[in-house]
């Protein structure tokens, strides 16, 4: 992959506003992997994703819709860093190696 591969994406998770208390769960702690799920019945937006921590029993919020169309359901995504009350994900192609993110 090249430094700007146009499939690999820092976004900021929408919706975290609903789910404040489940973003500072430690299972959304900086590099941990995270569930990328798919919501095809959504009724507000059948391309929706839902971004949900590895074991998909808390909900972050969703990749944001500008997104998530582009989105084939095969990518994985990593938790970056904590803004305030948001989260950053890094979303990348399965099979793309994703390390720890550095300490600040």
């Amino acid at each position: 992959m090249r430094a700007h591969d146009p499939r690999v994406l820092v976004v900021p998770v929408a919706g975290v506003s609903f789910r404040e208390d489940a973003v500072l769960d430690r299972s959304f702690d900086p590099g941990l992997p995270l569930a990328l799920v798919p919501e095809p019945q959504n009724e507000f937006d059948p391309n929706a994703v839902g971004i949900w921590n590895a074991e998909r029993t808390l909900q972050a919020g969703y990749v944001p819709r500008v997104h998530a169309s582009a989105l084939d359901g095969t990518e994985q995504a990593v938790s970056l860093w904590r803004v305030g009350a948001g989260l950053r994900v890094l979303i990348a192609p399965a099979g793309s190696w994703v390390g720890r993110p550095r300490r600040r």
